[in-house]
């Protein structure tokens, strides 16, 4: 049983992917909670759920497409 080089490259672009979200998510993050100037309640609540979705728009980004480019690399290099 042979295991196609797409899949593999899709398994190894999905390992970065992780990597890569854990990273730069901590990273950015911690600097948006950093210069947060919010003042009431409710502004932290705003920029709060601003940082969710920004968190969710980099998982997409970096968890979703790095094992599809992953998978077209290991297709179109190792066939």
């Amino acid at each position: 049983m042979a295991v196609s080089a797409g899949l593999i490259g899709a398994l190894i672009g999905l390992v970065l992917g992780i990597v890569e979200y854990r990273i730069v998510s901590g990273v950015v993050i911690a600097a948006l909670r950093r210069t947060d100037r919010s003042t009431t309640q409710a502004e932290r609540d705003d920029y709060e759920r601003r940082i969710r979705w920004l968190k969710v728009a980099l998982a997409v980004l970096m968890i979703g497409g790095t094992p599809v480019m992953g998978y077209v690399i290991g297709r179109t290099v190792f066939g």
